[in-house]
């Protein structure tokens, strides 16, 4: 997960350069990137969808970075979650509004929807099983008698 979410920090802060810098975004496509970039769905509340994008990969990040718990695990699910959503949502705009598809959003979606699918998988699976420890062998007081039980320690195992 980490990979992948490293894979989508270094898309997304490439989106953010391409929007910010004015530089038309790599593209086999055609003008297609440039056409989604520029359109009127590249921004939110006049945020760019980029850094949206590079806010969320970098909150997946961090996640993952954290010691596990099932809150942390959580919490790496929903902004999976989120992130699904609004990639589902641009590429409906991008197929169906815009009728083009950008290589680069593309991309992203797939990479969210890798990290989605992960992060589900880890939230359901929990924690890993961690084997427990070999059972100590018991010394009475004074040191004598290694390996010997009390009397006690025989009735309460």
């Amino acid at each position: 997960m980490v990979v992948i979410a490293i894979l989508g920090l270094a898309l997304a802060s490439y989106l953010v350069y391409v929007h910010y810098s004015g530089t038309p975004p790599a593209c086999t496509a055609g003008n297609a990137c440039l056409k989604v970039q520029t359109s009127v769905y590249s921004k939110l509340a006049g945020v760019p969808v980029a850094l949206i994008g590079l806010i969320g990969y970098v909150g997946i990040f961090l996640s993952l970075l954290v010691p596990d718990r099932d809150e942390v695990r959580l919490a790496t699910l929903v902004m999976t979650v989120i992130g699904v959503g609004f990639s589902g949502y641009l590429t409906y705009r991008e197929l169906f509004t815009l009728k083009t598809i950008c290589e680069e959003c593309a991309t992203s979606a797939v990479l969210m929807a890798l990290l989605f699918l992960a992060a589900g998988t880890r939230y359901v699976l929990g924690d890993p099983v961690v084997p427990a420890p070999p059972p100590a062998s018991v010394t009475p007081p004074g040191g004598k008698g290694k390996g010997k039980r009390s009397a006690a320690e025989k009735i309460a195992s």
